[in-house]
């Protein structure tokens, strides 16, 4: 273990996103500098964990925290913080709010959801066939699919969808929005969610908003804007990011027709498909979210300070050779996957479930409904999305 040189930080990210490209800077840090010092457009210096070993350690040892970055100027790409929550939030308070909601996404409870969404996805795809080519993938299958299903589990009408799909936007946005804007989106789906909830108080369901509100009014330790920052932060962040990775699979898939033709060939790859797409595609723009060291830590060979915050870089971990073989090669074949493409730790993505279902009943219904599908533009001339803490398509036409 080193004491860490003084360096000007690196401006970080070091690129602007090229659509599903990992800058290749990246490698370069995992082999000869795994923790680097980084300046983010806002808030204070920052080390970068690029190593699979090192970002597991930062998102799963209780000795980085999450909740220590309250009151400090959080290293972040939009000038607009966000406020607290269940994210910024370390055990036991991030259990408590997390027990709440953790029975909704169990395995079993969403292979209870897996043939609505079946029915779901094959509607939608009926309805792009009968639109006819070109048609725009993710106006047709990608955004309303996730909604519907995370509208159906925690019982929001889905006629309301294009307000909160618009309001969600601010939940990822870094530039997209000005700050004044980002505010105005978070207030109204707060308020949105407060409405729905005091109608349950009204009329009791029987969906998660409904037993949210039991669980609030039988436990007066949460408090009624916790449930409904829960809830928005469910809503928004229970389709935000399926609606963004449902077209960057079919592209990265596209876009190796080896994979393609493999996976039409053999269906039963489909669930490892979904893990490989998870690590292979770098669907973060950009790192967020900065874990605070509670005591000094060693990490990479450094040492870390205690009060010093740690990105990661959960693209760069998924790439590194040490520990999946030919880290920059789709195979939909492989079998270690140890991804971090979830998460890891406490905060690893509660709906995790639920997004690989998702994604494994798209890929199905297009393998056996569209077979044929291919890009109905040139590559060059598809648009991608920008100012966002992800990356993807704005839209995607496609033929069949």
């Amino acid at each position: 273990m080193t004491e860490a040189p003084e360096t000007v930080p690196q401006r970080y990210p070091f690129s602007d996103p090229d659509r599903l490209n990992l800058d290749p800077w990246y490698a370069r840090l995992r082999r000869d500098e795994p923790l680097t010092r980084i300046r983010m457009p806002f808030g204070e210096p920052a080390w970068l964990a690029t190593r699979h070993a090192d970002v597991r350690t930062v998102l799963g040892d209780s000795r980085f925290s999450r909740a220590a970055s309250v009151d400090r100027d959080e290293p972040r790409n939009s000038p607009r913080r966000q406020e607290g929550g269940i994210l910024s939030m370390d055990p036991p308070e991030h259990t408590r709010l997390r027990r709440l909601v953790a029975k909704a996404f169990t395995a079993r409870r969403v292979e209870e959801l897996r043939p609505r969404t079946r029915q779901v996805a094959d509607e939608l795809v009926d309805g792009m066939l009968a639109a006819g080519p070109p048609a725009d993938l993710v106006a047709h299958l990608a955004t309303p699919l996730p909604i519907r299903v995370i509208c159906d589990l925690l019982g929001v009408p889905v006629a309301d969808q294009d307000r909160f799909h618009t309001w969600s936007e601010a939940i990822v946005s870094t530039t997209s929005l000005s700050p004044e804007q980002a505010q105005e989106y978070i207030d109204n789906l707060f308020a949105y969610m407060g409405e729905l909830i005091a109608r349950r108080r009204e009329q009791p369901t029987d969906d998660l908003l409904g037993a949210m509100v039991r669980a609030r009014d039988a436990d007066d330790r949460l408090a009624a804007d916790e449930v409904v920052r829960l809830a928005a932060g469910l809503l928004a962040a229970g389709h935000e990011t399926t609606v963004t990775q449902i077209p960057n699979f079919v592209y990265a898939l596209l876009t190796h027709p080896d994979e393609w033709d493999r996976l039409r060939a053999r269906p039963d790859l489909v669930p490892s498909a979904v893990e490989e797409l998870m690590r292979f595609v770098p669907l973060g723009a950009s790192s967020a979210f900065a874990r605070y060291a509670l005591e000094d830590v060693e990490l990479g060979g450094v040492l870390v300070r205690a009060g010093e915050p740690v990105v990661v870089s959960i693209s760069s971990a998924n790439r590194d050779g040490t520990v999946f073989a030919e880290p920059d090669r789709l195979d939909l074949t492989r079998q270690a996957n140890p991804h971090l493409g979830f998460g890891h730790g406490v905060h690893h993505c509660i709906g995790a479930q639920l997004a690989r279902m998702e994604l494994q009943v798209v890929l199905e219904t297009l393998i056996t409904r569209t077979p044929g599908l291919r890009l109905a533009v040139p590559e060059s001339e598809l648009t991608w999305k920008s100012g966002l803490l992800v990356r993807g398509l704005l839209a995607m036409p496609v033929s069949w």
